[in-house]
This record gives structure tokens, C-alpha cells and sequence, in this order.
């Protein structure tokens, strides 16, 4: 899981952020929290902060399996209609279960991934995965 941070610091009318291009910002997705610093000049400092769902190829790998479920329960139920206890009804159910287990591992897998480690080993020489030694 991703997460984005913007901090701001007003001073004397202009605004210093930190953001990240790779997010979009949707209206009201993100809550303001405003503190005065301890200082003889009045600055304040706001955080902006909003956890991120997943990454694109992620949303659509889920959306695919979540498609993917629905359609086998409709096939399943379809099958079963006239005989629940048939082999093929219990084939349906089987496949049925198979796609929720592969959908629920994916959710596992990707709440242990650091996705700037899977990045980094596909492209090891971007700056963003070099790796300093003292």
C-alpha cells in the first residue's frame, strides 16, 4: 500500500509543498491539519495525508477476479439449478471457490509487498534503486 503526504509551510503569503506527481488528488479525500509552530514569527504548518487503495495493474488484476467471481456464480447457479447434488454443480461451486482464494491470496500478497522492491528489481539501475554503501 501506497501512501501520499503534502506538507505546506506558509510564510508571508506564499505556500513551500511537497507533493507527489504520481497521485491524483480527489476533492475532499484529503483533511487538513493545522498547527502553530512555536516561534516569534506566526507560520503554520499544515499536513495533508491520504492513503492510496493500490496501484493501477493491482485495481485491474482485483477487478478482474471480482468479474471473474461473479461470472462463476452465475454459471454455478445456472448448472445447478435443476440438480444441486450433480458432479457438475460441485465442479461450479469448486471453481467458484478456486477464483475467491486466488483473489483473497492477491490481497495478501500485495498487503506484504513494497512495491518500490518489485520497481527496483525489474529496473536496478534507476536512480530511485541505487543503493549507497559507506
Amino acid at each position: 500500500m501506497a501512501s501520499f503526504v503534502a506538507l505546506c509551510a506558509p510564510s508571508h503569503g506564499s505556500q513551500g509543498s511537497i507533493l507527489s506527481s504520481s497521485f491524483s488528488i480527489r476533492s475532499g479525500a484529503l483533511c487538513d491539519v493545522s498547527r502553530p509552530l512555536r516561534s516569534p514569527k506566526k507560520v503554520n504548518l499544515c499536513v495533508k495525508a491520504m492513503g492510496v487503495v493500490k496501484f493501477k495493474g493491482t485495481q485491474m488484476r482485483e477487478k478482474q477476479l471480482t468479474e471473474l467471481i461473479e461470472k462463476k456464480v452465475l454459471e454455478a447457479k445456472q448448472v445447478c439449478e435443476g440438480d444441486e447434488t450433480s458432479d457438475e454443480c460441485k465442479v461450479a461451486w469448486d471453481e467458484v471457490e478456486e477464483v475467491s482464494q486466488a483473489k483473497a491470496d492477491l490481497r495478501r500478497k500485495m498487503e506484504k509487498e513494497d512495491p518500490l522492491e518489485s520497481y527496483c528489481q525489474e529496473n536496478p539501475e534507476n536512480e530511485e534503486c541505487r543503493i549507497y554503501e559507506d
